[in-house]
């Protein structure tokens, strides 16, 4: 993996809220993720009937499902909506049809916590100023041929909500991501932008709610792609207004998502993901 982030880099983070480092992890550490996602896939996929889909563009029919609102401490498979046919069958073999895994393999499994806890990825959260970097959450997202549902314009910490604010996503490319299998989108400067919302559990805990700050869109244009090739690390600004598109190419774009805090915030205890039986650690090995 590579090193310190120079002063431009920095400036550039600061400036922009991501930051795109390319040839940050060597492809052969790409693909080893990549075959392990790909075999807890095949293991733990539950079948068509018990399946939990999970939606980016808006519309969270999970929000409400105890499968995902307890995988804070677990690995579990969310399905595209669009893999099943109108009859609910799968289109493909389950492990193809899948979403994401979520949300804490970098704690549960070994590859990859070797892959997530590295000097270098602890070097880089120290250069944009955190503190005392904790491992939140993880996902290996599949963003799957054909299938591969978009993600809507969204902010980190809306979802993650700390005081101060201090989640930042660590985006690593695990295929070459192009806007024709559907990369990141993100708006330069809009993470000085006022998070327009707040997901937080409901009082019984049993769904989550969104608490809405600010009722106007974020801006429609301005948005950029961030095409990256395999072993690209793409940093992300908690409050950095973001989204990809859907996958209609016959290519899939597999990445893997870090979210971590600062251990000096506060994580409310009202956020979706908790982690009972999990302490969090950071980055280090």
């Amino acid at each position: 993996m590579a090193g310190r982030l120079t002063a431009a880099q920095l400036a550039g983070y600061r400036q922009d809220g991501f930051l795109v480092l390319e040839d940050f992890v060597a492809p052969g550490r790409c693909l080893e993720l990549r075959e392990r996602a790909l075999g807890l896939a095949r293991e733990l996929a539950p079948p068509p009937e018990r399946a939990t889909v999970f939606r980016a563009d808006g519309d969270s029919p999970h929000a409400a499902a105890e499968y995902f609102l307890g995988s804070g401490g677990a690995i579990r498979c969310f399905f595209e909506q669009d893999a099943f046919d109108a009859a609910g069958r799968l289109r493909a073999p389950a492990h193809l049809c899948l979403n994401k895994l979520g949300h804490a393999m970098h704690d549960l499994d070994p590859v990859f916590d070797a892959f997530s806890r590295t000097p270098e990825l602890a070097t880089v959260a120290a250069d944009i100023g955190m503190a005392q970097p904790l491992l939140l959450q993880s996902m290996y997202i599949f963003k799957q041929a054909r299938i591969g549902g978009e993600v809507a314009c969204h902010t980190d910490h809306t979802y993650l909500w700390t005081e101060p604010p201090s989640v930042v996503g660590f985006w690593f490319a695990i295929d070459d991501a192009t806007t024709e299998n559907g990369c990141l989108w993100a708006l330069p400067g809009g993470h000085r932008i006022p998070v327009k919302a707040r997901s937080r559990l409901n009082a019984a805990g049993t769904a989550t709610e969104t608490v809405v700050l600010d009722p106007a869109p974020y801006p429609a244009e301005g948005l950029v792609p961030l095409e990256a090739r395999r072993g690209t690390l793409v940093l992300l600004h908690g409050a950095l207004p973001h989204r990809s598109g859907a996958n209609a190419s016959e290519r899939p774009r597999h990445a893997y998502t870090i979210h971590a805090i600062d251990g000096r915030a506060n994580y409310l205890p009202d956020n979706w993901l908790r982690r009972p039986a999990l302490p969090l650690r950071g980055f280090s090995a």
